[in-house]
């Protein structure tokens, strides 16, 4: 018999509603370009107009709810009625991308009999949480015409580690994994199988005609609810879909409260490529979201200066998933903050900046939470280990926004599957939803 667990730390029925939610949006959501269309599904079903980077935007056009996609990434608000160009925004961003496997041009290999995919390593990560996995293949292809057509198959491939037997010792001194040699996925036993034939089979088109892609591998096993008292989740691609999710959700909250008459514009930014540093055309460190905000501005009748103004007066949460403390590795972690999965989001500090937040951050964030009645908990590295960074500090480079950096803790942080708790995503976002609405 289990003894009960502790009611803090107990999922809710709404967080549990949650997460099953979050299942399906990460199921949905294989590769960038999936969450950023999973983002606008949803975004569409709530009302949410899209709008077309090619066009020209009105005053009308950037009013209400309404998003825009570039490649992998998406930007989405809700402008209150008497927004104008005096008007500050207040952003939550995240990103939609995760370690992985990415397909290399000319992909066929082939050995031993058997077929094999050309892959090489996409952002860091844990290489041997990739092995002895059932993996999809997901991402877009480009065809001859130049049409986009997202593609995801099923359970395809497969990367097999070598047999104790083969390496007695492995166990005692530790699997050292080549990345050219030993993560080649297996597709099956026929060595002349073109994995693009895989890739058209499941996009419906025919090989020929793909002339571009971009195509990662990812766990094919479904997101699932564990725990002795279902209180733990564990996913694929939990960095940082657990963010993109809880502000696609939060915002569609915000949106739905037709009475807002006044306050900032609630603005979600989902970024890509956050994983291999962001210097893209659609992730942080490139144009996107500034592209955005100028044009959104100019649409309300703003120039240069006023455009500066309501700069200085908006703020950014940067959602990002951080590290909870380890039970096995206790010692790879502050000796005083020492996050809990369930203990509600982390907010993120470094005194090299690699996070964004400052004494200000945290103040408003602290109000954001106690509005919201969340709690969170302070997360700094320990001086040994060099912390990660986020889209925080390259957005507040860009634009010169007061920043804040938060997310929810798990564990095996880069894995091929992550883990964390059942309460944590429906409490971040919540504070996310307070967050765009400060004066409540």
């Amino acid at each position: 018999m289990t003894t009960p667990l502790d009611a803090a730390l107990a999922p809710t029925p709404a967080a549990r509603a949650f997460a099953e939610d979050l299942a399906a949006f990460v199921t949905a959501s294989p590769s960038s370009y999936h969450a950023a269309d999973e983002s606008a599904r949803r975004l569409r079903a709530a009302g949410f107009v899209e709008l077309d980077e090619r066009e020209a935007w009105a005053s009308e056009d950037v009013r209400g709810d309404r998003f825009v996609l570039r490649d992998g990434s998406i930007i989405a608000w809700s402008t209150p009625q008497s927004a104008d160009a005096d008007t500050p925004w207040r952003i939550v961003g995240a990103h939609t991308d995760s370690p992985a496997l990415k397909l290399k041009p000319h992909p066929q290999l082939g050995a031993e009999g058997f077929a094999q995919a050309g892959v090489e390593v996409y952002g860091g990560p844990l290489l041997n949480s990739w092995l002895d996995r059932d993996l999809r293949l997901a991402g877009r292809v480009v065809l001859a015409d130049g049409t986009v057509r997202l593609v995801a198959t099923g359970a395809v491939a497969r990367v097999p580690q070598l047999a104790v037997h083969l390496d007695r010792q492995v166990n005692s001194e530790g699997l050292r994994l080549d990345p050219q040699r030993h993560l080649q996925p297996i597709l099956g036993l026929d060595a002349g199988l073109d994995p693009l034939q895989v890739i058209a089979d499941a996009a419906g088109v025919e090989a020929e005609t793909i002339a571009g892609y971009d195509i990662v591998t990812v766990d094919a096993q479904a997101p699932a609810v564990i725990g002795a008292h279902d209180e733990l989740f564990a996913s694929a691609r939990l960095d940082n879909l657990s963010s993109t999710h809880a502000g696609v959700r939060a915002l569609v909250d915000v949106a739905a409260q037709a009475d807002r008459a006044d306050g900032p514009i609630a603005l979600l930014v989902a970024n890509d490529h956050e994983e291999v540093g962001s210097a893209t055309r659609s992730g942080a460190a490139g144009p996107f979201l500034q592209d955005v905000l100028v044009r959104m501005h100019a649409a309300l009748g703003g120039d240069e200066a006023s455009r500066l103004r309501a700069f200085a007066r908006s703020m950014v949460l940067s959602c990002d998933a951080g590290h909870a403390a380890h039970p096995n590795y206790p010692e790879r972690h502050d000796p005083a903050n020492r996050p809990r999965l369930g203990g509600g989001p982390l907010l993120k500090i470094n005194a090299q900046q690699r996070y964004a937040t400052d004494a200000v951050g945290t103040a408003e964030f602290a109000r954001c939470c106690a509005r919201a009645g969340v709690p969170f908990q302070p997360f700094v590295s320990n001086n040994a280990v060099p912390c990660g960074s986020t889209i925080g500090p390259i957005t507040a480079t860009r634009l010169g926004i007061t920043t804040i950096d938060a997310g929810i803790a798990l564990l095996s942080m880069h894995s091929a599957r992550e883990l964390c708790a059942v309460a944590d995503p429906e409490l971040l976002s919540r504070a996310a939803a307070a967050f765009w609405l400060p004066g409540e």
